[in-house]
C-alpha cells in the first residue's frame, strides 16, 4: 500500500494526514452547524476548533511517548517527530475535554452542552481518520487467512491492503470505523429526540466508542502496554463505566437536566 499522495522531492504528503484532516474538517462542520441552533458565534468555534486541534495533536503524542517511554527516554529528539507516526487516540480524547472544560468555564457555556455538539463531529472523524491506518498499512489484527477475508465480503482493495509482506491481517481499522460510522448515525438520531438531555449525547459516545475500541483492540498487534495490560482497552473500560454513570445521573434528574434541544439564550462575550 502506498502511504503517499504527493512526493516533491524531500517533500511529501501522505494519505494518513490527508484522511484525518478530511475527518477534522467534516467534524469540524457538523459541530459549527450545530453550534449555530443555540446562537454560538462562529469566532467562539474558531477558536474552540483552532486551540482544540493543537491540544488534540499534543494530548495524542504525549501519551504515546508516555506509554513508550523506555524507547523516547534515549530518543528524545524524536518525541517530537509525530510525521514518522505514534498518535494515540485516546490522548487526544482527554486533552481534548480537558480543554474545553477550561474554555467552556472561562465563556460561561454548558461543559456537555459543547461536549454534545463536539461529540457528533468527533465520531465521524474517527471514522474517516482510521483509513489513515490503512494506507500506512498498520493498526491491524493478528494473522488470518485469506479465506476469512473473502468470507467477509470485502472489496478486493482492503483484501490487497491487508495482504501485508506475504501475510494476511485482521482488518481492525474497519472493525472500528464501521462501529464509529454506525455510532455517528445513532448520536445523530439520539440528539434529536425529545427526552434526550444535555450531557447525554456525551455519555452514549463514551459508551459507544468504549465498548468499540475495548473488542477491536484485543484483536490488535501493536497495543500499547501497562505491564500486561492493554492500555485502550483500561481506559475504553473507564470511558464505559464513566459513560454509565453520567448517563444514569442525568437521566435521573440532576442540575444539568436541560433538555438538549431546548433552544437556550447563549450570550458569549468573545
Amino acid at each position: 500500500m502506498n502511504s503517499v499522495l504527493i512526493q516533491l522531492g524531500d517533500f511529501s504528503i501522505r494519505w494518513y494526514s490527508i484522511l484525518i484532516m478530511s475527518g477534522v474538517i467534516i467534524g469540524g462542520f457538523l459541530a459549527f452547524n450545530e453550534a449555530k441552533k443555540f446562537n454560538i458565534s462562529k469566532e467562539y468555534m474558531t477558536n474552540l476548533f483552532f486551540y482544540l486541534i493543537i491540544f488534540g495533536i499534543i494530548g495524542a503524542r504525549l501519551y504515546y511517548v508516555a506509554f513508550n517511554w523506555e524507547y523516547y527516554a534515549n530518543n528524545l529528539n524524536e518525541t517530537y517527530q509525530i510525521w514518522n507516526g505514534g498518535l494515540a487516540i485516546h490522548g487526544g480524547i482527554i486533552a481534548g475535554f480537558i480543554f474545553t472544560f477550561i474554555y467552556t468555564k472561562k465563556y460561561k457555556i454548558k461543559f456537555f452542552r459543547m461536549t454534545d455538539i463536539l461529540c457528533v463531529g468527533l465520531i465521524i472523524a474517527q471514522s474517516i481518520g482510521r483509513w489513515g491506518n490503512f494506507m500506512n498499512s498498520e493498526a491491524h489484527g493478528g494473522e488470518t487467512s485469506l479465506a476469512f477475508l473473502q468470507s467477509l465480503h470485502l472489496p478486493q482493495f482492503i483484501i490487497e491492503g491487508m495482504h501485508i509482506n506475504g501475510i494476511y491481517y485482521q482488518p481492525t481499522f474497519l472493525y472500528e470505523s464501521l462501529w464509529c460510522l454506525l455510532g455517528f448515525v445513532l448520536l445523530l438520531i439520539f440528539r434529536r429526540l425529545n427526552h434526550t438531555k444535555i450531557g447525554q449525547v456525551t455519555s452514549l459516545y463514551m459508551i459507544w466508542y468504549g465498548i468499540g475500541r475495548c473488542f477491536v483492540e484485543g484483536l490488535r498487534t501493536d497495543s500499547l502496554m501497562l505491564g500486561e495490560i492493554r492500555v485502550a482497552q483500561l481506559v475504553s473500560a473507564a470511558m464505559i463505566i464513566s459513560g454509565i454513570i453520567l448517563y444514569i445521573v442525568l437521566n435521573n434528574g440532576s442540575k444539568l437536566e436541560n433538555k438538549y434541544n431546548d433552544k437556550e439564550i447563549i450570550d458569549v462575550k468573545f
